[in-house]
């Protein structure tokens, strides 16, 4: 009799649960949600209804309707929220969090996000998700999740540029907001986070950055970059 193939033996020791603290970066405070966010939050939210499309969630009738939801997300432990607040302005624009966390399977998912349009495509944005990225490789977590509406575009886009990699689409995933939706799934194997957070934090160095606070270099030509060295070094 054949013996059967196995996948390969691995650490099984349970991961740790991310900790509720504050997460400091260059552009970026993550501070752990609270009900106390609700009303900066809210005035993100005036006139940015487009940004709801893709949730499951909002937009919201009223900002007693959106303080309650805040309050319920701040007071759960999975997900693990954390509001963004922009150093250069000292607003709360935003929240992410550390989702469906399986410390026995070393997964994590990154999701659950909301961005105000002033987040969008910002170094305040970008650095919000590269600080808890690293945080679930730096706990040791073997595979981060990102999922998004297979119609939503700029999420996929965001995932790629992030340095996720494309899994595939669950059909018939989620009714959301009595629609059909279907999941694209993407990853980051710890085998792949070191390279990808080391692009993000070259793309995030002050340095990158002139007075204006224009880009010198882009993040797709960074990642280039670190693909050809890694090809020229194979």
């Amino acid at each position: 009799m054949s013996t059967p193939s196995l996948g390969p033996a691995v650490d099984d020791t349970p991961r740790p649960v991310p900790a509720r603290i504050p997460i400091e970066g260059h552009y970026t405070r993550l501070e752990p949600l609270t009900a106390a966010h609700a009303a900066e939050l809210w005035q993100a939210a005036q006139g940015a209804e487009s940004t709801w499309t893709y949730m499951n969630i909002g937009p919201f009738p009223s900002e007693a309707a959106f303080s309650k939801h805040i309050a319920t997300l701040a007071s759960q432990h999975d997900p693990v929220a954390w509001a963004i607040r922009s150093k250069a302005n000292g607003r709360a624009l935003g929240w992410l969090t550390l989702r469906d966390i399986q410390p026995a399977n070393a997964a994590i998912e990154l999701g659950n996000m909301w961005f105000s349009p002033a987040l969008q495509r910002s170094p305040v944005g970008t650095e919000a998700m590269f600080l808890l990225l690293r945080l679930a490789a730096s706990l040791g977590y073997r595979r981060i999740v990102w999922k998004t509406d297979a119609l939503n575009a700029a999420s996929r886009r965001a995932a790629e540029r992030l340095g996720f990699t494309f899994d595939g689409i669950l059909r018939n995933h989620m009714i959301v907001k009595g629609r059909s939706r279907d999941s694209a799934m993407f990853s980051m194997t710890e085998a792949e986070a070191p390279r990808s957070l080391a692009i993000l934090e070259a793309w995030l160095a002050p340095e990158n950055f002139d007075a204006a606070g224009v880009q010198k270099r882009s993040l797709s030509a960074i990642s280039s970059e670190a693909k050809e060295k890694q090809l020229a070094d194979a």
